[in-house]
């Protein structure tokens, strides 16, 4: 039976291209392979005499939509993506004490990726800052020229109290219509790639993870808790494991441990999903089969 890619409870961008070639109205295009996906790709698979699951293995992958199978690169960033919680359009404020949270993982002001990103796009297509930012652009431009400090300040005035999660308007939704343009999200996805999933393959090799979960698990942590803290990765080093899975569980557990206390568990439960392949995170249930991530080699 040819290889499962997506199924049940999959979101993101790579549903979104399946829901496209099924040639769905622009209305129901969501990215979460639900009901209606499902009976789509059943119905297709009726039409074109492959068997009829509802989920789409590698040859209803490419007859749909016409396109080389996903790499795990792109797997695990749909999985990590609805882990953060973000997709390619939200801006959500000064909650963490990171300025301006925005894109597809989450890039911050903080961490400088936010800043990049619209620098990268000033100098390459002016006007597509222009066309999301319109009358904010001046003011946008000399914010990510300006001192940390005085970004981060920034944020803090257009966070809206007192959670300060939500990005008060116009300027959250300026930052929507940015990210929905297909060039910025080419150059987030380029820069999730060289900020994070590169040195997630560093990792991986240096931990012995040969395994899709065991990629998506290094990336993961990289995007979540910037890295293995060497006294984890000597740790994990020091220890013989009878196989990859047990490996990846002790790895999920010592990156949880070294988290502040505050999150921990949420990196337990986020972690341990894609360590064993299954689990709850921030209440929702996750099959990573579903997701195209599986014990096969990456």
């Amino acid at each position: 039976m040819p290889r499962l890619l997506l199924a049940t409870g999959a979101r993101g961008r790579l549903v979104k291209l399946i829901q496209r070639g099924l040639k769905f109205d622009e209305r129901d295009i969501d990215g979460d392979y639900g009901k209606q996906t499902r009976d789509g790709v059943t119905a297709f698979q009726k039409a074109k005499g492959l068997p009829e699951t509802g989920k789409t293995d590698i040859d209803t992958w490419t007859k749909i939509t016409k396109r080389a199978i996903p790499s795990v690169e792109e797997r695990a960033l749909d999985l990590t993506a609805v882990f953060e919680g973000h997709g390619f359009e939200l801006a959500q404020g000064n909650f963490d004490g990171a300025g301006i949270t925005w894109g597809i993982i989450g890039f911050t002001l903080q961490h400088g990726e936010l800043t990049k990103i619209i620098k990268e796009v000033q100098a390459t297509r002016p006007d597509l800052v222009k066309l999301a930012f319109g009358p904010l652009t001046k003011q946008l431009l000399e914010l990510i020229n300006a001192p940390l400090a005085d970004q981060l300040a920034f944020a803090d005035t257009v966070s809206i109290p007192p959670k300060k999660v939500t990005l008060a308007e116009p300027w959250r939704g300026a930052f929507r219509l940015f990210g929905s343009i297909a060039e910025v999200q080419d150059i987030q996805i380029k820069r999730a790639s060289q900020d994070y999933f590169q040195p997630a393959l560093a990792t991986a090799a240096a931990l012995n993870l040969k395994s899709e979960l065991g990629l998506a698990l290094a990336f993961d942590i990289h995007v979540q808790n910037g890295g293995v803290k060497k006294a984890v990765k000597d740790a994990i080093l020091a220890q013989a494991f009878p196989n990859e899975k047990a490996l990846r569980i002790a790895l999920a557990n010592a990156v949880a441990d070294a988290s502040k206390p505050a999150w921990k568990e949420d990196v337990r439960s986020r972690k341990l999903a894609i360590a064993t392949g299954e689990g709850t995170v921030h209440g929702a249930a996750f099959t990573l089969k579903n997701w195209g991530l599986d014990e096969l080699a990456a």
